[in-house]
């Protein structure tokens, strides 16, 4: 079995001895980071691993922080992962056997006899197949799709609402500069009205003065 495993900082120190201990029971163990206890976000290694395990690198996944709870939050956040923060065997078993959780997650300051135990049992246990449980599991993937579906549509109705904007201010644009047009080509034909009045007084007034003469 494939085991991919996470922490951030708070939860280094576990990761590493769970790594000694579940490459001893012969798991493959894929190590997502972090690499140390310098002080890092738990979200990025959440998702580095939820993305593993989606996409099959690896079957489960333990998730590790000062509580388990952050992190668990961000894995739930990557389409396909059912999490379950857990802080007992029973739990780690329950969660396996009713809602086929791929990650476990855990909090990163319990003593390692008890996240052993937890792993024991969340990686000894199988999902039990059952209707009900099926049926809650495919209720919530549903949601996730028809969710994820929802969102597009947001995305889209919002892009075309812009672009009708944008649509609406170059006809505006248009619009006012055929009204300056207008306006300049009237300018434009008083000039002239003007020009030609006055060429006119001119060309009178030179007559006028010829019969003068």
């Amino acid at each position: 079995m494939k085991i991919g495993i996470a922490s951030d900082h708070r939860g280094y120190e576990l990761k590493g001895k769970l790594i000694k201990y579940l490459s001893n029971k012969n798991f493959q163990i894929f190590d997502f980071g972090t690499n140390s206890k310098e002080s890092v976000d738990y979200p990025k290694y959440a998702f580095k691993l939820g993305e593993g395990v989606v996409n099959g690198v690896v079957d489960f996944g333990i998730a590790i922080c000062g509580t388990g709870i952050g992190i668990s939050i961000a894995c739930n956040k990557v389409k396909g992962i059912r999490c379950a923060k857990v802080s007992t065997s029973n739990e780690a078993k329950m969660t396996r056997l009713h809602n086929d959780a791929n990650i476990l997650a855990l909090n990163g300051d319990m003593p390692l006899y008890r996240a052993k135990d937890i792993v024991d049992a969340f990686f000894s246990t199988n999902f039990s197949n059952e209707d009900k449980h099926i049926n809650r599991i495919k209720q919530i993937t549903d949601y996730e799709n028809n969710n994820n579906l929802i969102k597009k549509q947001i995305r889209e109705e919002k892009e075309k609402k812009i672009l009708e904007e944008q649509e609406t201010v170059e006809e505006e644009k248009r619009i006012e500069e055929k009204v300056e047009n207008k306006k300049q080509e009237k300018v434009e034909e008083k000039q002239e009205e003007i020009k030609e009045e006055a060429k006119l007084k001119r060309t009178r007034k030179k007559k006028e003065g010829t019969k003068d003469e």
